[in-house]
């Protein structure tokens, strides 16, 4: 009997320790400046949205702040995939809505978040699930048991490079979070040798028709883009997916994949560095895709 009472309190402790150091994390990660921290903080409103996976990073927001004029917030992370940005983009719009505050101008979406699901990526949101219902009932029903794992252990939340993300920014931005070098030139002058498939998803695309469709019921102008590769990198599948995200939402994608030409405006094959950002930024200002 001893033996089972000493148990009992075993775990009992543990489930307690597991709350409170659970709860001190969750504390720590609300108050970081990372962007879902400040979005589910309530501090995002911005003029213009901006969304894409690692490509998404390459919409440089001080320098379109400056060009603009007009504030920014970029939901943007390395792998995303369009399932858990359309559940970012909907507690956005939500918070907003909620707020009673002015919805953003312009939504500008890269498109390439349709080539692929992310689960692993997607666990990592169990940090803020407690503030999406969106996010809650995505990985629910995607990822049951990470779902459940999260309900069991509080601290089992908390390990993964999101919150790693979230201390990282603790008490800095993460506005200026793009590549800042030039690919090396062995790398470059072998492009030729180097391609990327890339997948198309349907139910990709489908998310996206459908946040695209309430963002222009909102009110909201959309603008899908297509962001540069380096000159002569090959992505294949990118013109099938440009015709089925086109066909699916009615809205045009702007095609920039060839927008830059100077092997230093980036940082890898399938990312512009901070200066070829600026080059493309300026691109998109005078298209009129930025406001």
């Amino acid at each position: 009997m001893r033996h089972l009472l000493w148990y009992i309190a075993f775990i009992i402790l543990l489930f307690v320790g597991d709350r409170i150091v659970g709860g001190l994390l969750r504390i720590q990660a609300s108050k970081s400046q990372f962007r879902y921290s400040r979005l589910y903080g309530r501090m995002g409103e911005a003029d213009i949205l901006l969304m894409g996976n690692s490509r998404g990073l390459t919409f440089y927001q001080p320098y379109i702040e400056e060009i603009t004029g007009l504030t920014t917030c970029n939901l943007s992370y390395n792998g995303l995939p369009m399932d858990a940005a359309k559940c970012l983009m909907l507690d956005y719009h939500d918070l907003k809505h909620f707020e009673g505050a002015e919805k953003p101008e312009t939504w500008l979406i890269d498109i390439t978040m349709c080539d692929r699901e992310n689960d692993e990526l997607l666990a990592g949101f169990l940090l803020y699930t407690h503030r999406s219902k969106h996010l809650d009932t995505l990985i629910h029903n995607k990822l049951p048991k990470v779902w459940w794992g999260g309900q069991v252990s509080w601290l089992f939340r908390y390990n993964n490079e999101i919150f790693q993300r979230a201390l990282f920014y603790q008490n800095k931005s993460d506005k200026d979070w793009l590549l800042d070098r030039e690919i090396p030139r062995s790398l470059s002058d072998e492009v030729s040798k180097h391609a990327y498939d890339l997948e198309i998803h349907p139910n990709l695309i489908q998310h996206l028709k459908e946040i695209t469709a309430l963002a222009q019921q909102s009110k909201i102008r959309v603008e899908l883009v297509i962001s540069p590769y380096f000159p002569g990198f090959q992505v294949n599948n990118l013109d099938a997916l440009k015709a089925e995200v086109e066909k699916a939402t009615g809205l045009r994608v702007h095609d920039y994949r060839d927008a830059l030409s100077g092997p230093t405006d980036f940082g890898d094959f399938m990312h512009p560095n901070k200066k070829g950002s600026m080059k493309y930024m300026d691109l998109l200002k005078r298209d009129g895709v930025l406001p």
